[in-house]
């Protein structure tokens, strides 16, 4: 066997294990990363003189994160774009000090909460919609977290939901059934 074809076989071996699907994190390894989430925003917070406790928990196989107290409205954006940020920064440092990719989730002073509770009363509104008119629906466009919630709350419902289109524009479409 020459050394090319041991390369080729070495290569699909790789790539064979990397499709392997990955095993679910521990609890255990599930609170270290809300450990170190949580010591990356204590710093932040202490670098830029705020207040604020820092609740950790372990929800939907991720780790969760909440900043409650103190005055932090400025820290989610108008419409989240800087809580979405701060969430992928502390996702990175958990990342260099796990060398896992961490898909934890962060809420400050209750606005993914809320926004939770909007978007499941958008959703069934217009999978009502799409039911009794027979016709798909179209959202507006949404981030990552908020077209999950929709989808989420439409198969809870038995209809489909399909998000379409390239970010920052992807969208969601409800079927009726």
């Amino acid at each position: 066997m020459s050394e090319e074809n041991t390369a080729v076989e070495e290569a699909i071996e790789e790539k064979a294990a990397a499709k392997e699907p990955k095993t679910p994190k521990t609890i255990a390894k599930l609170e270290e990363e809300g450990d170190i989430a949580a010591d990356y925003l204590e710093a932040l917070l202490d670098i830029a003189d705020l207040d604020g406790d820092i609740d950790i928990d372990v929800e939907n196989d991720r780790a969760s994160l909440a900043i409650v107290g103190g005055k932090l409205r400025h820290l989610v954006g108008q419409e989240g774009e800087v809580l979405d940020s701060i969430q992928e920064l502390t996702r990175l440092a958990v990342q260099t000090a796990t060398g896992d990719r961490s898909r934890l989730m962060l809420d400050i002073e209750g606005f993914r909460a809320n926004k939770r509770t909007e978007l499941t009363a958008l959703a069934k509104e217009k999978a009502k919609e799409a039911t009794s008119t027979g016709n798909s629906i179209t959202l507006e466009p949404m981030n990552a977290f908020e077209r999950k919630i929709i989808h989420d709350t439409i198969q809870e419902l038995g209809l489909t939901s399909e998000s379409d289109g390239e970010d920052p524009r992807r969208f969601v479409v409800i079927y009726p059934a």
